[in-house]
């Protein structure tokens, strides 16, 4: 997830976004450029194409731009807004109406979706992109600041991914694990102490994955009401673009404090990401301090709604909720269908370098197209019943956490997160009920990380 002062993406950064933002090689999962260097069906490179067999945009089979829908049906809090799903099936690549008038394209269908993120000819940097959401400001946006991966290309992208992969790596993050067990048994024990009844968003779900950022990256935890204003106020969509700004440049200023004290301490002084990157790496203090604040911004907010979404929905499918409580092998296939069914980072938005053929419609140099990740998770020509949650579905190839160049730095540490906490939190609390209502629960529909504001919780004192 990034963190440029304008617009969140939902890929790259820590968990993931969704973006917001792979471990492996950087081309792991192209699904439009193979091993040999085949080209998809979907995505080819433009041939002469002809109005028989491309829609341009004033050809007159061409449907009416439509509007991204926004709006989800009352009573549904799990499902994409109403209207995808009806766009997907007639026209997984849709024109669309941008806010500020610019005609680009919704992409909706799985297929569709990762070919525009496996493609070299679609750019990540905001200032070729359009805002899909109201309320951005009008005109150009601006370049990513310095540091955030999300808004770069190759082969800028490419030299800090390769500093930061090595140091996200399956192994390394399974080692830990040990430390997520006991930062999840002390909140868990914590609120058993206190008694029935909690915000589960402020008890655990959001304490979890921030104390596990800051020992990650060097931050103190102490800190943390220095920066999670900054870092909340920078993933909310209906803030003014001096809000926004203003946020980003208190993270900036924290981070910079930070760096200066990693760069003056002993060089073995600091066992963490930033102290690594300041002795070893050849990032000057600005790109440190821009990766630094990228990094913890992104892995503050996403996981912390992945627990809470993720509990909220397993409350409201209890035979769902029983099955990952007595079965602990279930829980990395559980957590895979729980980022595929809810995918809290939902959006993003690539632009076009040059003229693309894609599902027989031309897409040209300078459109943006916008990546409805949510579409694509409940695309049923990838995932059958895709409106069922089914946690013993195999749900491999889901977007939640991006794909290609941009995916999620971070993924295997909120895989680690997510399997630890969510069966932790069930087994402890058989009982665990909403306090509330569920329509009373309070939605992020304003927010760039979908998710519950807060979730009320109770159960059966033992």
């Amino acid at each position: 997830m990034g963190i440029n002062p304008y617009l969140i993406g939902p890929t790259d950064g820590l968990p993931n976004t969704p973006s917001a933002a792979a471990i492996a090689p950087l081309d792991r999962n192209g699904a439009t450029y193979g091993t040999n260097g085949a080209t998809s069906d979907l995505l080819r490179p433009l041939t002469s194409p002809t109005e028989d067999t491309v829609q341009h945009e004033d050809s007159p089979r061409a449907a009416e731009p439509v509007t991204l829908p926004t709006q989800r049906a009352a009573g549904c809090p799990f499902d994409p807004p109403a209207g995808l799903a009806e766009l997907r099936e007639r026209r997984p690549l849709a024109r669309m109406t941008y806010p500020d008038g610019h005609v680009g394209w919704l992409a909706t269908g799985h297929a569709t979706i990762r070919a525009i993120m496996a493609d070299p000819r679609f750019s990540s940097r905001y200032e070729l992109m359009h805002h899909p959401f109201p309320g951005a400001g009008e005109g150009p946006l601006p370049p990513a600041p310095v540091g955030d991966m999300t808004g770069m290309d190759a082969p800028e992208h490419t030299r800090f991914r390769r500093l930061l992969a090595g140091r996200f790596t399956v192994r390394r993050m399974r080692q830990l694990s040990a430390r997520v067990e006991e930062i999840t048994t002390e909140h868990l024990d914590a609120m058993e102490r206190r008694g029935p009844g909690a915000d589960l968003v402020e008890a655990f779900a959001r304490p979890l994955p921030a104390l596990m950022i800051c020992e990650l990256l060097g931050v103190p935890y102490d800190d943390r009401d220095r920066f999670q204003g900054h870092a909340h106020t920078l993933m909310a969509m209906d803030v003014t673009p001096e809000d926004r700004y203003a946020a980003f440049v208190g993270l900036q200023e924290y981070m910079a404090g930070l760096v200066a004290a990693k760069r003056a301490g002993h060089p073995r002084d600091s066992d963490d990401l930033l102290g690594d990157l300041a002795r070893d790496s050849d990032l000057t203090d600005e790109e440190l301090v821009g990766v630094g604040g990228f990094l913890l911004a992104a892995g503050l907010d996403t996981t912390a709604n992945m627990i809470a979404h993720g509990t909220f929905a397993l409350l409201r499918h209890p035979a769902q909720a029983e099955a990952l409580r007595t079965e602990p092998d279930l829980a990395p296939q559980a957590v895979e269908e729980l980022m595929r069914y809810l995918t809290v980072a939902h959006t993003g938005v690539k632009s076009a370098l040059e003229d693309v053929e894609l599902d027989g419609r031309l897409i040209r140099a300078g459109e943006s197209v916008t990546l409805s990740f949510e579409a694509a998770n409940r695309d049923p020509e990838r995932f059958p019943d895709p409106d069922v949650l089914d946690l013993r579905r195999k749900a491999t190839g889901h977007l939640g956490f991006g794909h290609g160049i941009h995916q999620c730095l971070g993924q295997q540490l909120a895989r680690v997160e997510l399997t630890v906490a969510l069966p932790a939190l069930l087994r402890r609390f058989p009982t665990l009920r909403l306090a509330v209502p569920a329509e009373e629960v309070p939605l992020r529909t304003d927010m760039s990380i979908y998710g519950v504001h807060r979730l009320p919780v109770t159960w059966d004192e033992v």
